[in-house]
């Protein structure tokens, strides 16, 4: 299966943001545990790329895992270079998409306005990031598609596993969720069985829905 085709199928992009990634092959068993396998590693925290590498060693195919908060050309080709499946930008980054295409990587390229989102998916991006979703809400991504239906808008910013069904609902290809579900407060208190609770609740709400 590829990314494009196991993001669509699941619906949910685990957004890992830690200010250090030294449990990060704890933190995707967890979530994979849960039945959540695409993960995202930014690189706001320390050792992010070295993660990559370390997670698709150790879990292989049962994860699929990306590079977040991607700003330069420089960082998606060591992203990409470390193994990362796809790579996420938190704004319109033309020169990020570029070098994605360059490399056939899948890119969540971010955007806000519906111009921003357009001008990312005529730049190449196969799927475009709408952040901050919460700023808009699920009619925001209702709105935007219905001039534009073959727009693949993931909403990620204030998902959660109590509205995600709603962004769904409002025609979203999957969401991106966070802080909703891994916090470094969890994994420095080692509640690794929380991590795969909440897995679990996020693909039960955004499953039963559709």
């Amino acid at each position: 299966m590829s990314v494009i085709q196991q993001i669509l199928d699941k619906k949910i992009v685990a957004v890992v943001r830690l200010e250090n990634y030294d449990r990060a092959v704890d933190v995707a068993r967890a979530l994979v545990a849960g039945g959540v396998n695409v993960l995202e590693f930014t690189l706001t925290g320390q050792g992010a790329i070295e993660a990559v590498s370390a997670t698709r060693k150790a879990l292989g195919d049962a994860a699929c895992v990306g590079v977040g908060t991607v700003l330069s050309p420089e960082q998606a080709e060591a992203a990409i270079d470390a193994g990362a499946q796809f790579l996420v930008t938190p704004a319109l980054r033309k020169q990020v998409i570029a070098t994605c295409v360059k490399r056939q990587t899948l890119i969540l390229c971010g955007g806000f306005t519906p111009t921003e989102l357009l001008e990312a998916h005529e730049a190449g991006a196969e799927m475009v990031k709408v952040f901050p979703a919460q700023s808009g809400g699920p009619s925001f991504i209702k709105n935007v598609l219905a001039p534009m239906p073959f727009l693949k808008l993931v909403p990620t910013g204030g998902v959660s596993p109590e509205n995600a069904h709603e962004y769904l609902a409002a025609g979203a290809a999957a969401v991106g969720i966070g802080g909703n579900l891994v916090s470094n407060k969890l994994v420095a208190a080692e509640a690794f069985d929380q991590i795969t609770a909440t897995a679990q609740a996020c693909m039960d709400a955004v499953h039963k829905h559709s």
